[in-house]
């Protein structure tokens, strides 16, 4: 993979270089500075000049600071004469912000999208993004993965006979009726509604979970609101245990500490498409990497070939 070029913002270091291990090609140094006024500038320290050049940068807290590093790693590819940029984004954080549901508001995942494709991005790779319309918003080719793979294969290693897949809301339904299919069990779902950020009721859940083994399935988690009232609805079921899924593992603030607290939660796992602080670590949370499906989604597109054919 001779012409291909990898660079990575401040965001996540870490899942970058495992990407490049499984490409067999180095991380190339990006520079970032700060100015008195606080303005910073970015420097790629690394040959851009008519190669395929990859830009890996999850937007994750702090979010703007990590866009605007992303735009101006962008901008320096584009004015470097790179052949094509593709920005590959582990965790699209404004990809919740996709509608218009109170008056005078922006629709911010549109709008990244169209920063991101002013800046210069020629494709997008995404993992998972919030909800499928968010693909639309962008006018350049996006690559949409899930983690669906990964975290099936860590769950066919349980006893699954008496399992059933629940997803907290019917937005994430479709999400977790593939699932389900991939592990050869049933699907559940709550009936959810949010008031808030962190005010969500789950009136009742529709399906068979009763005396059940459950696996929660949500595209993330930050500050567990809505699994913790799920858990509420699972309990008044009588379900015999609970392991909670997502692929996004924000886990603002205390919530893994809380949901490992839980008695009824034996399990948490997540992917490394966000980075999880060393301290957040409990023995019930486990983290799986989607460092190869990334990496091997990079290595199609750079030889043009069916990325797609990763779903067979």
């Amino acid at each position: 993979m001779r012409d291909i070029a990898v660079f990575t913002g401040s965001a996540h270091p870490e899942l970058a270089a495992e990407i490049c291990d499984h490409l067999g090609v180095p991380l190339l140094p990006t520079r970032t500075s700060r100015f008195a006024n606080d303005c910073i500038e970015v420097q790629l320290q690394g040959n851009c000049r008519e190669r395929d050049v990859f830009l890996i940068q999850p937007l994750v807290p702090p979010v703007q600071e990590n866009l605007v590093e992303l735009l101006f790693m962008l901008d320096a590819a584009r004015g470097a004469s790179a052949g094509r940029i593709t920005v590959v984004l582990p965790h699209y954080a404004y990809a919740r912000s996709d509608k218009k549901d109170a008056p005078r508001i922006s629709i911010g995942g549109r709008l990244v999208a169209d920063l991101l494709q002013t800046a210069g991005a020629h494709r997008i790779l995404a993992m998972t993004l919030h909800s499928p319309q968010v693909h639309g918003f962008f006018s350049v080719p996006v690559d949409h993965l899930h983690a669906l793979r990964e975290l099936a294969h860590h769950f066919r290693g349980y006893d699954l006979s008496n399992a059933v897949v629940v997803s907290p809301d019917l937005g994430n339904a479709k999400e977790a009726a593939a699932f389900a299919r991939l592990l050869g069990i049933e699907v559940a779902a709550g009936a959810k509604q949010r008031f808030a950020d962190d005010k969500v009721v789950i009136s009742s859940v529709i399906g068979e979970v009763a005396d059940r083994d459950v696996i929660v399935l949500d595209d993330e988690i930050a500050k567990g609101s809505t699994v913790f009232e799920l858990l509420a609805r699972l309990r008044e079921r009588h379900v015999r245990s609970v392991r909670v899924a997502c692929t996004h593992g924000l886990f603002s603030a205390d919530a893994v500490a809380r949901l490992s607290a839980e008695k009824d939660i034996e399990e948490i796992v997540c992917t490394n498409t966000v980075p999880i602080p060393a301290h957040q670590h409990t023995d019930k949370l486990t983290v799986l990497s989607v460092a190869p499906a990334l990496a091997e989604a990079m290595r199609r597109i750079h030889n043009g070939e069916s990325v797609s054919a990763l779903f067979a």
